[in-house]
């Protein structure tokens, strides 16, 4: 069946989205977006046949729409994606799912009551070395996974002052928020297990300082608002017993941008890493991934090769979603993992704003 889909959002995303969709055989219809012309010029660069100006006229003039893909600042992710399941569409959201916990489990059942299903968009599972690990992970060469680290840190990395991305009404906090990936990846590996505590601790050294600004991102708005945190550091503590430990920037005083999740399993610990030539330029990454084993008496360190993947797995997470609404596919990620990661963000802000653990 040939998925027809209707885009929210005609920002840079669009360009993987367009590309997964069709990849895997769907057909993009429609696209709509409230800055005037932008829709329209979207439509003309990535050969959509409708634009709109308005989610709720692209709903009602294109009925044939069987799932939509939204692309909007945070703010806007649970009241477009609700609208659009009650709308009776199937939804690839762009991350994080909400602003918060709370907004994630109002997209659940929203889903849950029209029948539909939404998948966010976390990447990073897509990415190749992403998957290969997933493959020893479920063929139970890693064992148990006990512990993980996750990490995504920028020396120079804010994107824009003043705009949305610094605005916590808009974002739901910073660096923690935007850069989740890691923490999604890891708690992927470890088997989303439910968290119990979480410890935390967010810093704002450097989120007025323009030496930190990061070569890509939205340009800065004079006047604007500048109220999230630059980094953030956690340990979570699930009820299964595994712990994480997160380290998450967009500056930080670190030698270079780092990418990575590190794990200790019982039968083996891993690494998928992406290190960059130019912090912050996709085309300049360098992605590995490895296993560390014990072998007959020996430490043995296996490179697990990979394709390359510039685009950190977009693409193919958008192909996923349509392949799984098709049923060739197992989805790659589901909404209650989405609840999960933000029950820990969430609790990682609370708990630097009192200063002691969470229990979730």
């Amino acid at each position: 069946m040939s998925i027809k889909v209707g885009v929210i959002g005609a920002g840079g995303m669009l360009q993987y989205h367009q590309a997964g969709f069709r990849q895997a055989g769907a057909e993009i219809v429609a696209v709509a977006d409230a800055a005037p012309g932008a829709a329209a010029k979207a439509a003309a660069k990535w050969n959509i046949p409708t634009a709109y100006e308005s989610v709720e006229v692209m709903l009602a003039g294109s009925p044939e729409i069987d799932a939509v893909s939204i692309i909007v600042p945070n703010k806007f992710h649970k009241p477009l994606t609700v609208q659009c399941l009650q709308a009776g569409k199937h939804v690839f959201c762009e991350k994080p799912p909400a602003l918060n916990a709370a907004e994630v489990q109002e997209i659940l059942d929203a889903a849950k009551k029209a029948g539909k299903q939404v998948q966010f968009n976390f990447n990073n599972r897509a990415r190749p070395e992403s998957q290969a690990m997933m493959n020893y992970v479920n063929d139970g060469t890693v064992g148990r996974i006990n512990s993980a680290q996750a990490k995504w840190a920028r020396r120079t990395g804010i994107p824009g002052f003043g705009g949305w991305f610094t605005t916590k009404e808009l974002a739901g906090g910073g660096a923690l928020v935007d850069l989740l990936h890691m923490v999604d990846l890891a708690m992927y590996f470890m088997g989303y297990p439910e968290p119990a505590y979480v410890m935390g601790q967010v810093f704002t050294d450097f989120i007025q300082d323009k030496q930190f600004k990061g070569p890509w991102g939205i340009p800065d708005r004079v006047g604007g608002i500048t109220d999230v945190e630059n980094a953030a550091h956690g340990f979570v503590m699930f009820k299964t017993g595994q712990v994480l430990s997160l380290q998450v920037s967009w500056a930080e005083m670190i030698k270079r941008e780092e990418v990575s999740v590190v794990f200790q399993g019982t039968k083996a610990g891993g690494k998928v890493e992406r290190l960059f030539r130019v912090d912050g330029l996709d085309n300049t990454a360098i992605d590995s991934a490895e296993l560390y084993l014990q072998e007959n008496g020996l430490s043995v360190d296996r490179k697990i090769i990979a394709p390359e993947c510039e685009d950190m797995g977009r693409i193919g997470s958008a192909a996923n979603f349509i392949d799984a609404l098709n049923g060739k596919a197992a989805p790659l990620s589901s909404p209650e993992q989405g609840l999960r990661l933000m029950q820990v963000i969430d609790a990682v802000y609370e708990s630097a704003k009192t200063g002691k653990p969470v229990a979730i």
